[in-house]
């Protein structure tokens, strides 16, 4: 019997039912969801690296290092393996401006790659290459086709052996400059050490990889004097595939302890009242179960069953929902496929998500069972009352004159708001969120449409970027270049600051090719009496205008002392001058780039390989769509998360004030009257909710900004347009839900909701 009343209650109060579901059901998805992506990357990231064998340490010159040199290294205690390594941008003929990033390891275990279709790596090969996936895959080549790569004045053709993926390029971009993979432009391949000799007639690496244990400190001074000088050494820390992609883990954690806890928090509060609601809808039926003789532990374990109920399935369809959001994210054509290139894409959800989801449903019976213990209290005949509302004092506010003079509505609204102060809250709660949300998402869609328009836009005034070959070139050979182009030029090098490596960067711009960003994000220019720095440096190190900074050069014994002249923004952590205070101070460089609007350059064996801004702009422009279809799950979220509690909570407050409305009906009130009523009153706590949401959603997501993206240096900005939008879609999604419960008051019957049980 007490089955089938279960099934007839759901279905009586099945807009109850529905919505809890589904606020449960979001609330658990977007948790899932969440913490499964930066769980998921966490676990396939690290198998990547373990699989290609990443390396812990790279020791770094442009001179090359010796065998001698690999196995003093190798020989050092805590140090597993060692292999010199190679990495040197070609670009491929017949390709356009394609660039291959031709790599060689001596060990394929220190730096490797893993196969996905096929030869295996052959040490013995003199003419193969095994060439990223994703590369040949967007230029339409294959296993067994010919490539030609040109390096300065020479070419040399291989034979594709293998398509591979590699954890060393993880996340393949030519320079900080390209914040997304553009595999049509840009790959890599690996061939054998003896094929590097066959190609350059001789033995040259410029880095030894290593994998190791140790801190980087014990490390750097095994290092210095095992090689008897100062070494450019970089951590995995330091690389772009592991910092980024643990930056995106470190993200994705962030984001999983802010927002899924909103949608839970206000899944949960609504659960809280709404099952109050509807055990205090049901008190008659719980009197007249006690008077029949059931037990109290009988009335309350049917009553539970409905928390249990909805608990199960909430959370059912909110793991559906978070394996949904997680394969979203975590796929290969996916947000992060598109920026990260692994081979497993494997969905995980963390441990402790288990664990959270028995809580919460526990934690939901719990609520269930507080609901119906309190409406068993006293004998059956005192629970066959029906629920009546707690008595309203008269309010001071009532004694004022001006009081007196609002309307009946403004004066019923306010009475029936105090009076229920939960529903109250739960409602001024959902349009805080919705409104939070909806700041948040169009605010970071604003501020990242700022940041290309100064770094992308304004900044980068060339077409092309012309990369010399540093090793050889003259800086008379390099400025000729540049005045042969019109362009200007750049010189940038390694430098340790500390224990740190960092880049320094110097500028000659007489054809304003190069433009540099203020704190205020717009254009300025570097002065000749000092050193700029990025506002990442000058927060680490504690650094400001008028300060001095000494640097020294990898690879020289050298150091130079620069007086601080500003604080830019910038893509990387570099110091930047100009030529002439360079020259001032004394410093040593070898011109590295050329800027320049001309895209027909003439063979030159000192320029290795050429970049286009709109390769450059067009990778962006997929992080962008990324981004927009982030935004509008999001804002679709946020939309929901509105129209789901407001009429959960306009079906609780149309029950609760049925009688109120009846008696309205009878003394002539039309039902456009009584609906305004009801709209009214959600719009106030529409038009408060707004006004709190604002600065917390502004506060949030300069908190994200600061937590998330620090390495990009951005402002947050938020458009007047973003706060009207925001704005609309609040009081919208408040007035259509408000118009959907006004609707049912065409459906009240007068005679029976004023009926008296007593």
């Amino acid at each position: 019997m007490l089955f089938r009343k279960l099934i007839r209650t759901m279905g009586l109060y099945k807009a109850q039912f529905i919505s809890m579901i589904i606020m449960i059901a979001l609330g658990i998805g977007v948790f899932t969801g969440f913490n499964m992506e930066w769980y998921t990357l966490d676990v396939n990231v690290n198998e990547a690296l373990e699989e290609s064998g990443f390396a812990d340490f790279r020791l770094v010159s442009e001179k090359g290092f010796s065998a001698e040199e690999r196995d003093k290294i190798a020989a050092i205690d805590g140090v597993k393996r060692a292999a010199r390594y190679l990495s040197v941008n070609t670009t491929v003929k017949d390709m356009g401006v394609d660039v291959l990033a031709l790599t060689v390891t001596e060990n394929i275990g220190v730096s490797g790659f893993y196969l996905m279709e096929g030869d295996k790596y052959d040490p013995e090969s003199e003419t193969a290459i095994w060439v990223s996936d994703k590369y040949a895959d967007a230029n339409n080549f294959k296993v067994g086709d010919k490539i030609t790569l040109k390096y300065k004045d020479s070419e040399f053709e291989f034979e594709i052996r293998g398509l591979v993926k590699s954890s060393e390029y993880l996340i393949c971009v030519p320079d900080s400059t390209q914040l997304m993979p553009d595999f049509d432009t840009y790959g890599y391949g690996f061939i054998t050490p003896k094929a590097l000799e066959k190609v350059f007639g001789a033995e040259f690496y410029t880095q030894i990889n290593v994998h190791s244990d140790m801190e980087k400190a014990d490390f750097i001074k095994a290092a210095d004097k095992a090689l008897g000088v100062t070494s450019m050494v970089l951590s995995k820390d330091d690389t772009v595939s592991y910092s980024e992609a643990q930056g995106e883990i470190e993200e994705g954690q962030t984001m999983g302890n802010i927002l899924p806890v909103l949608f839970l928090a206000i899944a949960i509060l609504t659960m809280v009242t709404t099952m109050h609601r509807l055990t205090a809808s049901e008190k008659t039926q719980i009197g007249t179960f006690k008077a029949l003789g059931f037990k109290d532990k009988r009335i309350v374990r049917h009553y539970t069953a409905f928390a249990l109920f909805i608990g199960v399935m909430g959370t059912i369809l909110g793991i559906g929902l978070g394996y949904f959001l997680g394969w979203f994210v975590m796929n290969p054509n996916g947000a992060m496929g598109t920026y990260i290139d692994m081979r497993s894409w494997t969905l995980y959800m963390p441990w402790f998500c288990w664990i959270v989801l028995v809580i919460i449903i526990l934690f939901l019976v719990l609520i269930g069972y507080l609901s119906v213990k309190s409406m068993l209290k006293g004998t059956a005949a005192e629970a066959l009352r029906p629920y009546s509302p707690k008595k309203m004092k008269r309010m001071r506010i009532e004694e004022k004159k001006f009081f007196k003079r609002l309307g009946f509505g403004t004066k019923w609204n306010l009475r029936d708001t105090l009076r229920h102060k939960s529903r109250t809250f739960m409602t001024l709660f959902g349009m805080v969120g919705c409104m939070v949300l909806l700041i948040g998402c169009f605010g970071m869609n604003d501020t990242l449409n700022a940041f290309v328009d100064s770094f992308y836009e304004k900044a980068i005034n060339y077409e092309l970027k012309i990369n010399l070959d540093t090793e050889n070139i003259t800086n008379e050979h390099a400025m000729e270049i540049a005045e042969k182009y019109q362009g200007d030029w750049c010189a940038s090098m390694s430098v340790q600051i500390g224990e740190d490596p960092y880049g320094v960067e110097i500028y000659d711009t007489p054809h304003d090719k190069v433009r540099f960003i203020d704190d205020a994000m717009e254009t300025t220019t570097l002065g000749d009496d000092g050193a700029y720095i990025c506002e990442r440096i000058a927060d680490e190190l504690d650094l400001k205008e008028g300060s001095s900074l000494t640097f020294s050069p990898f690879g020289s014994d050298k150091s130079y002392t620069v007086t601080i002249a500003g604080v830019t923004r910038a893509m990387a952590k570099t110091v930047q001058m100009t030529r002439t205070y360079a020259d001032k101070a004394g410093i040593d460089y070898i011109i590295s780039t050329v800027y320049t609007d001309s895209t027909n350059i003439e063979s030159d064996p000192m320029i290795l390989n050429t970049q286009t801004r709109s390769a450059i702009i067009e990778s962006f422009d997929v992080f962008m769509e990324l981004m927009v279809t982030m935004v509008a799950m999001l804002v679709a979220a946020a939309v929901i998360l509105g129209i789901v509690v407001l009429y959960n909570l306009g079906i609780m407050s149309y029950t609760e004030r049925y009688r109120e409305m009846a008696t309205l009906k009878v003394i002539g009130f039309k039902d456009k009257k009584i609906g305004r009523l009801l709209i009214s009153q959600n719009l106030w706590l529409t038009v408060i909710g707004v006004m709190i949401g604002i600065p917390i959603g502004y506060g949030v997501l300069d908190y994200l900004l600061t937590a998330l993206a620090s390495e990009y240096e951005m402002v947050l900005v938020i458009k007047p347009l973003t706060y009207l939008v925001s704005t609309a879609l609040t009081f919208g999604v408040s007035l259509l839900v408000g118009l959907m419960i006004a609707r049912k008051n065409k459906y009240i019957n007068m005679v029976e909701a004023l009926k008296c049980a007593e």
